[in-house]
């Protein structure tokens, strides 16, 4: 079977041209220069880029970042020409109204219910971590993917970090939800080796995080909080039975205690890339390192291993550069300028291949 193509890119700033009541984007509308023939041009430009990916076949599935509205993706889908794709996209209370989305070819997957807007509560309600729910239709495995955007480091990279950390914590929650059993579920299930069976099946999960989440690879955050690291230890560990000398009496299952603190871990499939000189996906001129990793991709136990059906392909995971969005000499992402009409993101976007089993 042919591997599924994925894709993740921060469109930086993809806003119609009109005033929202709600939306703080004032700076996109004509009065500010963002006019209909800077959108077009825009537009036109994503989707030689969204076209371009995967060696020009395009992606299969591909996490949207900072784009206003559907029928706004669904324009810039149109323009890639790419058959067979359709757009999964909820409206967030984001302040300036800027979302998360998914796009996914229709041929490949079937929704497999309805996409989810996680709104995470800090002192504000903050941007949305936005989960779809697929089934691939060439074995029936099922996959979860979360599309993010993390709050931003404009503010400072420290004094932004708590923020950070409450919505890692909250998708580290998110995934125990998918991969465990709640506890009064679990009291309840036999201590056979069949449950031990079941309690592994789940904990295989496919799970796929993706998106711009405003830290590196190895940032508290990320590795702490979310945790997702670049090591094997913890995610390939199965759930085992009970010792001997538990005081639970168990012979074949974990005991309670143990089972609803049993923590489940995230692979890192960018982390392999960090800290190489002049790689990343956003350029900062004002800091030590200039690129920063802020994009990646994030796979659960079963994703990793190819445990439930599918199998990401470890070595596939790379920042996408094509020649018509980067500088000259040491290649960065140019930003589109609404003057010139040149340019595309600040951001490169990210690429891997997930196989099916």
């Amino acid at each position: 079977m042919a591997d599924i193509r994925v894709a993740c890119w921060n469109l930086q700033n993809l806003f119609d041209t009109t005033a929202s009541n709600i939306a703080a984007d004032l700076e996109f509308t004509p009065e500010h220069g963002w006019t209909a023939e800077a959108l077009d041009k825009k537009l036109t430009n994503l989707a030689t880029v969204i076209k371009a990916m995967h060696g020009g076949q395009g992606p299969d599935l591909l996490g949207i970042v900072e784009v206003e509205t559907k029928e706004l993706l669904e324009e810039l889908i149109l323009r890639t020409g790419l058959p067979n794709l359709t757009v999964a996209h909820a409206d967030s209370p984001d302040l300036r109204g800027i979302d998360t989305s998914l796009v996914y070819d229709e041929q490949l997957f079937d929704l497999a219910g309805p996409p989810v807007s996680h709104v995470m509560h800090l002192r504000h309600r903050t941007r949305d971590v936005f989960q779809v729910p697929l089934a691939v239709k060439a074995n029936g495995a099922a996959l979860h993917v979360f599309v993010n955007h993390w709050p931003s480091r404009s503010a400072g990279q420290y004094e932004t970090e708590p923020l950070r950390i409450a919505v890692a914590e909250n998708c580290a929650r998110l995934l125990g939800e998918l991969v465990k059993f709640e506890r009064d579920a679990y009291l309840a299930m036999p201590d056979t080796a069949a449950t031990l069976d079941t309690l592994n099946a789940r904990f295989d999960t496919n799970v796929l995080f993706m998106g711009d989440f405003n830290d590196e690879p190895s940032s508290r955050s990320v590795v702490e909080y979310c945790l997702a690291g670049k090591d094997l230890d913890h995610i390939e560990e199965p759930l085992k039975k009970a010792a001997a000398n538990d005081s639970s009496g168990r012979q074949h299952t974990p005991a309670p205690a143990r089972y609803l603190d049993q923590r489940a871990y995230l692979f890192n499939c960018m982390a392999s890339l960090s800290g190489a000189a002049d790689t990343g996906t956003l350029h900062f001129s004002q800091g030590s390192n200039t690129m920063n990793l802020l994009d990646q991709f994030l796979v659960s136990r079963g994703l990793l291993f190819g445990r439930s059906g599918l199998r990401i392909r470890r070595d596939s995971a790379r920042i996408f550069k094509p020649p018509g969005m980067t500088s000259a000499g040491k290649a960065r992402p140019i930003a589109f300028d609404k003057e010139t009409k040149k340019g595309t993101s600040d951001h490169f976007p990210i690429e891997a291949q997930i196989e099916v089993l």
